[in-house]
């Protein structure tokens, strides 16, 4: 068997590289050569693969914010109930820690948005999508009882995913007193206004 890899594995390796080349020099700052580098290759062999480094980077911000969508999708995998969904959710949309990868490839991809058409896209298409997650289980929960829902669920699932980016990036600054932790009970206080529901609080 051949140890050579494929034109596509090698496509992905290099999307992986990139999305380390990202968080180590920011989307702005990241150069052909920092790639390169990450990937163990040289920047010819990098543009034999990509000739155009922003497409790759395009490529290395999609698979992240795809990655992250379905890290979230799968955390609710097998939950039926409306309440603990919510809670799941909202802490499946906050940063584990300062350094969580996937929250600072976001951080950097929103950063750039108001530069880049493509980019705004994609974090556009992300947001939608996360709305989307939340309003199904506030109309689940609503339609079964177990939320009383304060206003329009479409506006409180926005409501959910801007005070998401809000904390995450709190998180990802090193805020003294906003951890994961503190973030998604700031959430959750918000959650359970808007639901009626406890939310799983003592008490």
């Amino acid at each position: 068997m051949s140890s050579r890899k494929s034109r596509a594995d090698r496509r992905v390796d290099l999307i992986e590289a990139a999305r380390r080349a990202i968080l180590r020099h920011g989307t702005q700052g990241v150069h052909l050569n920092h790639v390169a580098e990450e990937a163990g290759l040289t920047s010819g062999a990098v543009l034999y693969h990509y000739p155009d480094l922003g497409e790759l980077l395009v490529e290395a911000h999609h698979a992240g914010m795809e990655q992250f969508y379905e890290l979230r999708v799968k955390r609710l995998a097998g939950l039926s109930d409306p309440a603990e969904k919510l809670v799941v959710t909202i802490h499946s949309g906050l940063p584990v820690g300062p350094d969580d990868p996937g929250v600072r490839l976001l951080n950097e991809l929103g950063g750039a948005a108001a530069r880049n058409r493509v980019y705004a896209v994609l974090l556009t298409t992300l947001f939608d999508r996360q709305v989307a997650m939340y309003q199904s289980i506030l109309d689940t929960g609503s339609a079964l009882g177990v939320f009383t829902l304060a206003g329009d669920s479409l506006l409180i699932s926005r409501n959910l995913v801007a005070l998401e980016d809000a904390y995450g990036y709190r998180i990802t600054a090193r805020h003294p007193v906003i951890g994961p932790d503190q973030a998604a009970e700031l959430i959750l206080s918000y959650a359970r206004t808007v639901t009626g529901n406890t939310l799983g609080a003592a008490g």
